[in-house]
């Protein structure tokens, strides 16, 4: 079986970004960039389901510039058989200024060359924070998936158990495969890239498309109007007793 994973080009979430000064959006020049953490952690549950013997091939895929080819290496210094590059245009930004459903389509397509038996993703990226890829794409595909696992055993006869979290609890799911699993930073902790793997995926191929070729809808469908950094906080106070909390309460912040 193979197990596509598809991964994000994002902002380091060490990096605290600035919003660009025409208030575009956020300003990634010179940024320091990895792949979303969410992924990583979707990448490492399906290459221990390919050393488990649940898999065959991992198979990664990115969206973006050429860049974008830097967290592929990444992916397969990870563990990734190989890679994928769909390609878009330098002048759209660190992203391609690809957004959720047209992400989607894309990997739409993707999916039907490749025809895996589980699409592994991360849940959210963390710098747009949209959480609908992977639902978009099972949509399209028609696939069942299981959002936010926490767990995953693959049984016989083609089905997964997922344990995904939910408000105030667990919730133990059975989808059949292919399916589309969505990973959630419980599911296990990602391996580093050792500088080892790291210099074998240097002279690994990376299969590059070019985002037009693949006839998918990519029409923005958002339009971002503009972008402030969130107003200052005042800073907080130490009050002395109960009955002077309560009157601050009552007559500076007007909340009782």
């Amino acid at each position: 079986m193979k197990v596509l994973v598809p991964v994000k080009r994002v902002v380091d979430y060490n990096i605290k970004p600035r919003v660009a000064a025409d208030g575009s959006g956020v300003e990634t020049q010179g940024l320091k960039m990895s792949m979303n953490p969410f992924d990583e952690v979707a990448l490492e549950e399906a290459v221990r389901l390919r050393e488990n013997g649940g898999a065959a091939e991992v198979i990664v895929v990115a969206i973006g510039p050429k860049a974008t080819a830097d967290t592929l290496r990444t992916a397969m210094a990870m563990g990734a058989d190989r890679a994928i590059h769909i390609l878009t245009d330098e002048a759209a930004g660190h992203d391609g200024g690809i957004e959720p459903l047209a992400m989607a389509h894309l990997l739409e397509e993707v999916v039907k060359k490749e025809q895996p038996g589980l699409v592994s993703i991360g849940k959210q990226a963390i710098d747009d924070d949209m959480s609908v890829t992977g639902q978009i794409l099972a949509a399209r595909l028609g696939w069942p998936q299981a959002t936010f696992a926490s767990k995953l055993e693959l049984l016989p006869e083609g089905r997964a158990r997922v344990t995904r979290e939910i408000d105030g609890g667990v919730e133990v799911v059975e989808v059949s495969l292919p399916a589309v699993i969505t990973a959630d930073l419980r599911l296990n902790n990602p391996r580093f890239a050792t500088l080892p793997n790291i210099m074998k995926a240097r002279k690994k191929p990376i299969e590059t498309i070019e985002a037009g070729s693949l006839g998918a809808d990519t029409k923005p469908r958002l339009e971002t109007l503009n972008v402030r950094e969130p107003a200052e906080r005042k800073p907080g106070i130490i009050v002395s007793s109960v009955e002077e909390l309560l009157d601050k309460l009552k007559n500076e912040a007007k909340v009782l």
